[in-house]
């Protein structure tokens, strides 16, 4: 498995940008598929966007799409999630998570970081 330890979440003004990242700790990072995921309170987890081994593919959800970038950097074991347009509703814990291959997220396989607070003011 690898570590992974988020950070740069904060308090921003709606149409504002932050940018998150996610430290990762093991020697497999590069074999790893990449997502981040959002929870808000009283709400289930969802996933906010995904990135496969080499960066070349990535998804989103249509509620994110176009404002939200997912990158990664496997030489220096580093997640990104640069948030443009941050709307009210982005406000939630984002946790980025890590699976081995052939490994669906959510599943037992799932590397989770701490989470970091992203809090959009109206």
């Amino acid at each position: 498995q690898v570590q992974l330890v988020e950070s740069g979440g904060g308090l921003v003004q709606a149409g504002g940008s932050l940018r998150l990242s996610c430290a990762a700790s093991g020697r497999a990072f590069s074999t790893y598929g990449l997502a981040w995921f959002r929870q808000a309170p009283g709400k289930e987890r969802d996933l906010v966007a995904s990135i496969d081994t080499s960066g070349g593919r990535t998804y989103y959800p249509n509620s994110v799409k176009g404002r939200f970038t997912i990158s990664r950097d496997n030489a220096k074991n580093m997640l990104y999630l640069q948030m443009n347009s941050l709307k009210p509703e982005d406000t939630a814990v984002y946790y980025c998570a890590g699976v081995p291959p052939d490994s669906l997220f959510n599943g037992p396989d799932t590397s989770w970081g701490q989470g970091t607070q992203v809090t959009v003011a109206s």
